[in-house]
């Protein structure tokens, strides 16, 4: 483009950050015929479609996400000194995109929609699923948050630690083991549940346990701690849980936590965001709820917390 047209790369921001090019249109009071059009004159400026069907939705292709890493934040910054962001959460219309597991959503989503309806009534909330796509969901801007383990995923990519998830072993209050000391032994001759979201048939005990040529009985595997929850509670398997996860299950007697008896290290939880939204006051307020309502729970982040 020779003359870049701001007008023309706001939209194309807007698009990239709504994925949606109706949600791109109300989000800049426009009509959905007129970023479709300054989407043509893009297409055909860039040689490139820019954006294509998934689903119901679309995404960006290579050229689209390379383009919007080198112009998103001079337009944040351009934006800021033009007309300087206010965010007052009772009145704001925005939706958040926050990439977690099943696990951080059943400790974050009841308190998260409580302050929603007490102070932003008009804030939506939605989940986008998280296995180990962090890097990619940030950067295509599929979502706006990550709330969950979060590896270094590079210069583009800011964290902020959260809380600390320490793993326990969880059995019904029936199993045999209840009233016996949880050894290694026991760990190994279980017949174990594992919770794996990725599908994998192993995970970090199976390592730390191999690291003492020691293996387990992983007898069943599922993709959801509440499936977990329901099976452990009705059947003889045990499983290693984050404590956090299971706590309400515990608290009301309806599971046991147990130590574990290797060292298993806990699993550092943060919230992850792409340098692009760091002037953003929205996701600021966002961090800062979130950061509050993992504060108030901060007795299940401790160590022994289950004793």
């Amino acid at each position: 483009m020779n003359k870049p047209d701001l007008n023309l790369m706001v939209i194309f921001d807007a698009i990239m950050q709504e994925q949606s090019v109706s949600s791109a249109a109300r989000r800049l009071s426009m009509t959905q015929p007129s970023v479709s059009n300054a989407l043509a004159r893009m297409r055909h400026v860039y040689k490139d479609p820019l954006f294509i069907k998934d689903g119901r939705g679309i995404k960006p292709t290579p050229f689209a996400s390379s383009l919007w890493l080198q112009i998103s934040s001079s337009l944040n910054i351009i934006s800021d000194v033009v007309n300087p962001k206010k965010f007052v959460p009772y009145y704001a219309k925005r939706t958040f995109r926050i990439a977690l597991t099943e696990g951080m959503l059943s400790l974050l989503w009841l308190e998260l929609r409580k302050v929603i309806e007490q102070t932003a009534p008009q804030i939506n909330i939605h989940a986008v699923p998280y296995t180990k796509n962090g890097e990619s969901l940030l950067m295509e801007a599929q979502a706006d948050l990550i709330a969950d383990y979060v590896p270094d995923l590079g210069r583009y990519i800011q964290r902020q630690h959260l809380c600390t998830n320490y793993f326990v072993a969880i059995m019904s209050p029936q199993h045999p083991l209840v009233d016996k000391e949880f050894d290694i032994k026991a760990l190994v001759d279980s017949d174990n549940l594992l919770v794996s979201l990725s599908g994998e048939a192993s995970g970090i005990v199976d390592v730390k346990l191999a690291e003492q040529n020691l293996t387990r009985r992983i007898a069943m595997s599922t993709t959801s701690f509440v499936s977990a929850m329901s099976l452990i509670k009705q059947t003889s398997l045990i499983s290693v849980l984050p404590y956090p996860i299971a706590f309400e299950h515990v608290k009301s007697g309806e599971l046991i936590a147990k130590s574990m008896p290797i060292d298993i290290p806990p699993a550092e939880i943060s919230m992850a965001w792409h340098n692009r939204s760091n002037r953003d006051v929205g996701l600021l307020w966002l961090r800062e709820t979130i950061s509050k309502i993992v504060k108030n729970k901060q007795e299940l982040f401790k160590n022994g917390a289950w004793l």
